[in-house]
C-alpha cells in the first residue's frame, strides 16, 4: 500500500467516520451498531490524491480497502509493458481483494482518477471479515463473480467488436455506471482523457480521436479538458451495436 510518508499520495490522517456512513452499504447489509464500531476500529482512513497509486500490481496484499468517496481505474500491464484499463470502480465498492480469489500479491494497480477517500484494513483480517461479518462474504462472492463476467465480455468484445463499437460500448457504460445528469447531457464524473479511453478499448490514440471529434461534430458527445459528456445516448448506443452484457464495470480487484 502506498504511503505518504514515503512520498506518494496517500495519507492516513483522517478521523474515522460514524458508522452510519458504512451501515447501508452491501458489504456491511445485517451488521450491527457494535459490530459497525469494531469495523471502523480496525480501519485506517486514507485520503487518496489524485493519480496516486492506492496499490500497485505485484505488490503483497497487504490490505483491502472500501471506496467511500471518488472513483478509481483499475490498472493491468501486459507483459510488452503497455497499460490495459479494466474498469472503473466508485464509492461504495471493495477493492484490492486479491485474498478473495487466494492471491497474495494484487493481480492489477488501483490508481485514484478523482481525489478519493477509503477504509482500508490490514490483510491478516479477511478471514475473520468472511466469517464473522453479515453480508461481508456475500457481497465480496458477488463482486469477484461480476468482475469475473465483465473480464469475460471485456475479452470478447476486444476480440470481436469493431473499433467504434468498442469505444461506444465503453463511453455508453461509464455514463450509465457514474454519468450525472447536466443540461447537456449524461457528464461522465471522473476526468477521461483520450488516451484512457484508448487503454480501456485497446483503440490507438489516433482512433480515439478520431472518433470523438467525430461524435462531437454529429452532436453525439460534447466534451471538454479530459470531460465527457453524452449529449445523445439513443445515438451512442445505437454504434455500440449489440454488446456483451454489462456486467457492472465497478467492481475491480
Amino acid at each position: 500500500m502506498r504511503n505518504s510518508d514515503a512520498g506518494g499520495g496517500v495519507g492516513g490522517a483522517m478521523r474515522k467516520p460514524d458508522r452510519t456512513l458504512i451501515a447501508d452499504m452491501e458489504v456491511f447489509q445485517g451488521a450491527g451498531p457494535e459490530m459497525l464500531d469494531a469495523i471502523l476500529a480496525d480501519a485506517r482512513v486514507l485520503r487518496i490524491e489524485r493519480e496516486t497509486a492506492v496499490f500497485a500490481e505485484g505488490e503483497e496484499a497487504a490490505a483491502f480497502f472500501l471506496l467511500l468517496d471518488g472513483h478509481v481505474r483499475v490498472v493491468r500491464t501486459t507483459p510488452a509493458g503497455d497499460q490495459v484499463i479494466m474498469r472503473y470502480i466508485g464509492a461504495g465498492q471493495l477493492i484490492g481483494i486479491a485474498q478473495a480469489i487466494g492471491q497474495a500479491t494484487y493481480p492489477a494497480s488501483a490508481i485514484a482518477a478523482v481525489d478519493c477517500v477509503a477504509l482500508a484494513w490490514p490483510g491478516s483480517l479477511w478471514e475473520r471479515f468472511m466469517a464473522r461479518t453479515p453480508g461481508f462474504a456475500a457481497a465480496a462472492c458477488r463482486t469477484v463473480g461480476r468482475r469475473l463476467q465483465d473480464t469475460q465480455a471485456q475479452l470478447i468484445d476486444m476480440a470481436t467488436g469493431q473499433v467504434e463499437q468498442r469505444v461506444a460500448r465503453a463511453l455508453c457504460r461509464l455514463a450509465r455506471q457514474s454519468g450525472r445528469q447536466t443540461g447537456a447531457g449524461l457528464e461522465i464524473s471522473f476526468p477521461l482523457s483520450r488516451q484512457d479511453i484508448a487503454e480501456m478499448t485497446g483503440a490507438t490514440l489516433h482512433s480515439v480521436s478520431r472518433l470523438l471529434a467525430a461524435w462531437t461534430a454529429m452532436g453525439i458527445i460534447a466534451g471538454g479538458r479530459q470531460r465527457v459528456t453524452v449529449t445523445d445516448f439513443a445515438r451512442l448506443q445505437a454504434r455500440a451495436g449489440n454488446h456483451p452484457p454489462d456486467a457492472g464495470g465497478e467492481h475491480g480487484p
